[in-house]
Formats: structure tokens, sequence, C-alpha cells
């Protein structure tokens, strides 16, 4: 497993800092939190939209966002269960009522996130989330999936046509079974999408106290155990940092937590800063982007005036996310589009319809994703690291440097046999990689 292993596991130079030499000591005694790893998701079409590429175009985007070796290694992918406004439920009619059999249907497809779930999956990716962003509309208060509402059933939330939530789980947990059939298993599974927010397309909502959640999860679970399906689940995807936090502690309050696997959030509103408070689950941050209006248009820029969509600027974010919120895994909203440069939100466009690209976002993941795997942990003017507990370096380290002018490029690391210098330029991110000497660690 890969843990984080100190605080200051990695460092980002700033302009202005002396040029004296910086000291860490990495104790290999002390862990923090497990890292999960990174990701993204495909949804909304998006995946479709990659499998019909042009083949040299598809191969070319996959290996920048998987390849472990020339590209960012993601290793978690983030798929949309459909909910049928757009015509992709597995449950497109409604039974008639709560008690009704449901007649499922399953294409195979799942608007191209079967195919893509397979790319993934032939690159080592191991965790895939299905999330729902909402009931479908006939099992909801508004009659809409795309019209806020709440799960009928649920907590002060009584319908004409019954309680839904036995029926919601049933479709939940089938969608993970047709993927678990096909040989690919479903490790998390999330039935809400910013339940603080009401968007115009598939939304469903729960109240500050999470009271729809906490009456809605029991049966969740209980629904994939007798089902002998192994997935663990996520709550509650909030649009930020700040509402998850006053999700997690109703959810705690209520007993709810011990049904759940992850806690997960969102950080549009409210960046990772801090731990969400009365939870020892581990925390992913399952969605992030640049957001809406100026500052958020795909580029390649790693540093030029600070702004959201540059790559130090989400260099910064996950490194406060990781060490402070103490973070297990940070998914970005999508990995690959075509000709969408208008929207920064994704991390690499074929801008010319044809050569994939990466922006300077990619590289800030990059930096994390390729050498964390659960299995590995990345060290950070001049700095000196070295490692507590007797264990010497060994005379051998690699590290590279991400900036403005260099990608993932190659540096120096000098070793002495106790520790490794390398020198961080300002604005940049260093990523250093040791192989133990004595003991062996790494």
């Amino acid at each position: 497993m890969a843990y984080l292993l100190s605080k200051l596991v990695v460092l980002g130079g700033f302009a202005g800092l002396a040029a004296s030499q910086a000291s860490v000591t990495v104790d290999i005694g002390t862990k923090y939190q497990q890292i999960d790893g990174f990701g993204f998701s495909q949804a909304f079409g998006r995946a479709k939209e990659f499998q019909n590429a042009p083949a040299s175009t598809r191969q070319k985007a996959l290996d920048y966002l998987f390849n472990i070796t020339t590209g960012a290694g993601f290793s978690i992918i983030r798929n949309r269960v459909g909910s049928g406004g757009r015509g992709d439920s597995i449950l497109p009619n409604s039974p008639g009522s709560p008690s009704g059999k449901p007649s499922y249907i399953w294409d195979g497809d799942d608007s191209g996130q079967f195919w893509f779930t397979k790319q993934a999956a032939s690159y080592g990716v191991k965790t895939i989330i299905a999330d729902a962003w909402s009931a479908p509309g006939f099992m909801k208060t508004s009659g809409s999936d795309a019209t806020p509402g709440f799960l009928c059933g649920t907590t002060g939330h009584s319908c004409s046509s019954g309680d839904w939530r036995q029926a919601y789980a049933d479709f939940l947990v089938q969608y993970v079974k047709y993927y678990n059939e096909a040989g690919f298993k479903i490790t998390h599974l999330g039935f809400l999408n910013e339940p603080d927010y009401t968007p115009g397309y598939s939304q469903m909502q729960i109240s500050s106290n999470a009271q729809e959640a906490i009456s809605f999860i029991p049966t969740l679970y209980k629904t994939a155990q007798a089902a002998g399906v192994d997935v663990s689940l996520i709550c509650c995807d909030a649009m930020g940092w700040q509402m998850q936090s006053t999700y997690t502690t109703a959810l705690a309050n209520a007993g709810s937590t011990q049904y759940l696997g992850v806690i997960t959030s969102h950080s549009y509103t409210a960046d990772a800063r801090s731990p969400l408070g009365q939870t020892d689950l581990p925390t992913w941050n399952t969605e992030a982007g640049p957001g809406s209006g100026s500052g958020n248009t795909f580029v390649s820029t790693w540093y030029s005036r600070g702004a959201n969509e540059e790559g130090f600027t989400w260099a910064n974010k996950l490194a406060v996310a990781m060490v402070q919120a103490n973070l297990s895994a940070y998914l970005f909203w999508e990995g690959f589009e075509i000709r969408q440069t208008q929207s920064g939100s994704h991390l690499v466009d074929a801008t010319d319809g044809t050569e994939p690209k990466p922006s300077g976002i990619y590289w800030a993941f990059a930096m994390w994703s390729r050498h964390i795997r659960r299995g590995r942990a990345a060290g950070a003017q001049s700095v000196k690291t070295s490692f507590g507990g007797g264990v010497s370096v060994g005379d051998s380290a690699q590290a590279w440097l991400t900036n403005q002018g260099n990608t993932f490029a190659s540096t120096e690391a000098k070793t002495d046999g106790a520790a490794v210098t390398v020198s961080v330029p300002g604005r940049s991110v260093v990523t250093l990689k040791v192989a133990g000497g004595s003991g062996g660690k790494s």
C-alpha cells in the first residue's frame, strides 16, 4: 500500500524564497493516510466521443491518461449511472409501482462507458466508481430526473406512488452486477451527485441534515449484501468541502457511516484544506475543475499569472489537499475531449481534432499519479531529503521537474548514501523517487 510518509513529501518552489538550502527528513516509521489513487470521469457522452475518435488519436489519449511510464498513470475512473433523461438508464420505464417488476435493459455500451472501462482495465486500473447523479424520475418527488426533487420514501418525502427506496437500491445494484458479470468489478458505488446544487440535468437533492441519505443508506447496503455484491458505498459528493463536512457530521451522528467505505466530496465551492470531521473513513475528492467564467479554458500553461486553469495552481491545490486535508484520492472532472478548448475542465484535448495535447493541470496530477500507485510514495531553492529509522538511500535516485518550461523532465538528484539533494526552481514541482539501500526500502 502507498501511504503519505511525511507531511512534507512534495514541496513546490515559490518565487521570492531565499536561495538557502531547505532540509526535509522523512520518517518512514510514521504513516499518515493511505493513498488510494488519482483519476477522472468520461461521463455525459465523453466516453462515446473518446471511443469514436480516430484510432491513433484514441490510443495516444489513452496512453497520456493511463500509461504509467509515459503518461499520468491514472488509477481510478468514475462512471455515471444513467437515470433516464438522456435515454441512458437500465430502467427506462417505470414498473408502475415500487413493488412492480422492473424491466431492466443492458445494451452493453452504457454511453461508451463500458468501452472506456475496458480500456482503463487493460492498463491495470482496478478502482472503478459507479456514481448516480439521480434516481430515475419516476422515483422522485419531482417526477423528473432533471428537476430538483427527493427520493420518494426518504424521511420527510412521501409520494402518492409509494416508497421507492428499495426499488432504487435494486436499480443501483443491478447496474453494478452488469459490469461485474462482464468481468469488470465495480469497487465503489454512489447514489448522489452534488445534492446541494440544482442544475438543469440529472440531479437529486438531500437536506443539510442529510436525513434522506440517512434513511436510504442502510437499504442500499443490505441490498448489496443480499445480492452478494462486494462494493464499497460512498457519500455524498457535495459541491464543496464545507457542505460535505456538514453532511459527514450528520451521517456520523446517525450511525450511517458504519455502512460506508469512503466519504466523498467535490471542490467547486470550497477546496479540500482540512480534514472532514467526525469520521475515520478515507476521504476522496471525486470531482474538481477550474469552475466557470474567466480562467476556465484549456491551456498547456504551467505558470503565467496564477490563473485557475494553470498547472502550478493545481499543483498547490493537490499538495494542500493531500497534506492538510488528509485526502486518499483526488479526481479531476474529465480526462479527454476533442476541440473543447473553451473549457479547462478536462486534462487532454485533441485541439486540432487528431493530436491529443495535455493541459498544464494534467502535469500537476501526473507528478502524483504516475508514481504514487498504492505502493510507492514520492518526495520533494535546494532540498535535502533523508530518511529516519537507520535507512540509507543507496547510491541512486531519480527526480522529475515540471514548470513552465518543463513537463516531467528528468532533473539531477544527488545522493551521499544518507540523503538526496534536489534543486526546486521557483514555481515548480519536483517529484523524487528513491530506491532504498539498507533495508530495501523505497
